[in-house]
């Protein structure tokens, strides 16, 4: 069994501020004591990067450095694994784009969605409802008893 992380909770994790923070960070530190496979799409690295570090977004965005430490980190764990497009990934992600008619914002998720597919990834932990269109994956919120 194995299962991937949004860059939402990534981000909830890193948010000094948020209300979020503390779930985000327990459920970082299950994985972290946890051996079960898990997959980080670098799309959502790359997402965490981008928005973890911008100041138009948080109030106090991480300096570089710590965000590029907190994803080395987690890709420094045994169980921890990444994993890009292969030579099915555009068949998947036609097909996946398609059935949840994606588009704006649905791209990008889409985009995961059809990653999980090719690397045989069923859940997704993820506080975005939008993922709840994709058929065949299970999206679990971690905080959805907040």
């Amino acid at each position: 069994m194995s299962f991937t992380l949004d860059a939402n909770v990534l981000l909830y994790a890193s948010d000094e501020s948020g209300s979020r923070r503390q779930r985000a960070r327990q459920l970082l530190d299950d994985v972290a004591a946890g051996d079960e496979i898990v997959y980080l799409f670098w799309p959502v690295l790359m997402a965490y990067l981008r928005i973890a570090t911008h100041p138009a977004i948080f109030e106090s965005p991480l300096p570089p450095a710590d965000a590029l430490a907190n994803v080395e980190a987690l890709l420094g764990l045994p169980h921890v694994q990444t994993a890009g497009e292969g030579r099915r990934f555009w068949r998947s992600y036609r097909r996946v784009a398609t059935d949840a008619d994606a588009r704006g914002n649905l791209v990008s998720d889409a985009h995961l969605v059809a990653l999980m597919e090719e690397n045989g990834v069923r859940t997704i932990w993820t506080h975005d409802r939008d993922f709840r269109r994709f058929p065949g994956i299970q999206v679990s919120d971690p905080f959805a008893t907040i």
